[in-house]
């Protein structure tokens, strides 16, 4: 590593981009001056060199609190590849293999050191680090701090008392998703009221997000990845172990490669599953959201959901995983009626505080109108974050295909007096059954064909209904009671006194693209499947994930570029010195292989 080299010579010597993204340039200032800082960046957005330029321009050892064993691997692993001194220590090392890391340590032959909060914390790493040259402490996934999170870990609120043992080291914490209240907690546990607080825009313009009606989930699924995600790696998120098996087998069944990850797997198996995601092509995940915190592969190219995730928080965490290489990629999900019972449910019967429970309950409406949204989704999304954005964004579902609104008054009020009528206590097909007029065995033994609301709503179909029903309890309208059923919420009240009016969603009639027929796509050329065989093979032969040799998007920049030379290859973002050395060669042999 070169000293005299600063900030901007650091990015594109060491890690091959030509200029800085965002407000990266003022956080690596603030932080190289000696600074502590709160940082929230989207995924994909460049978070890692906000602490690890700082670390190289500080004499001395960055110590980074990672939370995941893979996620250390994996920087530590990308590090060494650009030629920067870092490690790991974590149980997976033998006794003599963490004895030379900390020699190494002391002997200021490393820049990075990469631990679990849980390791930093133990008195022996705090003896042994007080013994180092330390410039920099950095807390990744920083929002594990909070009990209001989605992946809360009490062993960062410990953390603390880095800033007590060593007062004179800067601090920063690193998150993609924080609310207002979230990061309060963060600064407060973890950096003290000096820290400056860097917010960078949430939004992820490569993301396209699809929100639909379930209508049968998986097949609609394998019709997505039909048409636009064949041999591409993804994630798809389910609610419940059970269903994870389910959906990888029916997968593989369908000619795809997929595999189930969720807690209820071995230690074992689930870093079985893990690696080969990382270090396979076109692997798809089928998890629960066991999987993914800190994952560090950027050409994922979809995150699906089949169930509703809790939060905002949660569903921009989880589709963040797509993309970050910064090329196109699909946040996809569907849900339904079922979905939106059994999470409100959930936190009904929640033993958490009541003051716990609002919250949640409040996150949830909000990922509801989000979700049941007639206009962009940007505005909606990034707003939860306290950004503004102005809408017609092009890129989501409601930009593309407007939905059709439709003034649903009258029949809101129907069908909330028809569970009025009927007790507060029955299922959407009792209700349809009582509102179309249909005397089913449930319907006659209750005697609900007697109410005066039986048959009010025949002019409408059981699907309208469905509709219906699902956007009042979206909105809040409608809550479940712990049978299952559907009851009123104050928030009617309005509407059934004619205070109010009620617009709502037209669901998109099925169409053949629903359909899950194969779609053949002619989007790699030549060059680009000889350049992922070279990456594939080279990846093997030096023990790391494809990724960290090169990412997708310096495989399309190269092609693009169709360097001659290496000093035209090292013009090509993503490709530093030690790269360039080790690589080069190589990728102008197989470019030289193919045609232009």
């Amino acid at each position: 590593m070169t000293p005299s080299l600063d900030a901007l010579g650091l990015l594109k010597q060491v890690f091959g981009y030509p200029a800085f993204r965002g407000r990266q340039r003022d956080i690596i200032d603030a932080v190289s001056a000696g600074h502590s800082a709160l940082v929230l960046m989207p995924t994909g957005g460049g978070k890692s060199l906000c602490y690890q330029i700082p670390a190289l321009l500080r004499p001395g050892l960055a110590v980074v609190v990672s939370p995941l064993i893979a996620l250390m691997r994996d920087q530590v692993q990308a590090l060494r590849e650009y030629g920067v001194a870092a490690a790991e220590l974590n149980a997976s090392l033998s006794t003599e293999a963490q004895q030379q890391v900390w020699q190494a340590a002391r002997a200021g032959q490393l820049k990075l050191l990469y631990m679990a909060p849980e390791r930093l914390l133990q008195p022996s790493t705090l003896s042994a680090l007080a013994r180092c040259q330390l410039n920099l402490f950095a807390i990744d996934e920083a929002h594990c701090v909070s009990q209001w999170g989605h992946d809360f870990r009490p062993e960062y609120l410990k953390l603390g008392q880095l800033a007590e043992r060593f007062p004179e080291v800067p601090r920063v914490a690193l998150t993609a998703t924080a609310d207002a209240r979230t990061r309060e907690e963060i600064r407060a546990q973890l950096l003290g009221e000096a820290a400056q607080v860097f917010i960078d825009s949430f939004d992820r313009p490569n993301l396209r997000y699809r929100i639909g009606l379930k209508q049968n989930g998986k097949q609609q699924l394998l019709a997505f990845l039909n048409r636009e995600h064949r041999g591409h790696a993804g994630i798809v998120y389910c609610a419940s172990r059970r269903k994870t098996e389910d959906v990888a087998a029916w997968l593989n069944n369908q000619g795809l490669t997929a595999l189930p990850y969720h807690a209820g797997l071995s230690a074992e198996q689930r870093q079985t599953h893990q690696d080969r995601f990382i270090a396979e092509d076109g692997l798809i995940i089928c998890a629960t959201i066991a999987f993914g915190m800190g994952i560090d592969k950027p050409d994922v190219r979809f995150v699906a959901h089949l169930d509703l995730p809790r939060s905002i928080e949660a569903y921009y965490q989880e589709t963040g995983r797509a993309g970050r290489d910064g090329l196109p990629a699909d946040a996809w999900m569907v849900y339904g009626m079922a979905d939106i019972i059994q999470l409100r449910s959930q936190l009904q019967r929640s033993e958490a505080s009541t003051e716990h429970r609002i919250q949640e309950q409040l996150r949830l409406t909000a990922l509801l109108a989000f979700c049941e949204h007639a206009q962009c989704r940007r505005p909606v999304l990034l707003n939860y974050f306290g950004e503004a954005h102005a809408g017609g964004c092009g890129q989501c579902d409601n930009c593309q295909s407007p939905p059709a609104l439709w003034d649903a008054t009258e029949p809101a009020r129907m069908a909330l007096s028809a569970v009025y009528r009927s007790g507060q206590r029955y299922g959407s097909g009792h209700l349809i059954d009582v509102l179309m007029g249909r005397r089913s065995e449930t319907v006659r033994s209750r005697c609900h064909d007697d109410l005066s609301v039986f048959g009010i709503g025949s002019e409408l179909d059981s699907g309208t209904w469905r509709s219906v029903l699902r956007q009042l309890l979206a909105h809040g309208h409608l809550a479940p009671t712990e049978q299952g059923g559907l009851q009123l919420t104050e928030l009617c009240r309005p509407l059934l006194r004619g205070e109010q009016t009620l617009m709502l969603r037209r669901d998109a009639v099925p169409s053949r693209r629903d359909q899950p027929e194969r779609v053949q796509r002619d989007d790699e050329s030549p060059a680009w499947q000889a350049l992922r065989v070279w990456r594939q093979q080279t990846a093997r032969e030096h023990g790391v994930p494809p990724y960290v040799i090169f990412h997708d998007a310096t495989l399309a920049a190269i092609i693009a570029r169709w360097p001659e030379t290496l000093d035209d290859l090292a013009t090509v973002s993503g490709v530093g010195q030690a790269k360039l050395s080790r690589y080069g060669p190589s990728v102008l042999s197989v470019l030289k292989g193919v045609n232009p």
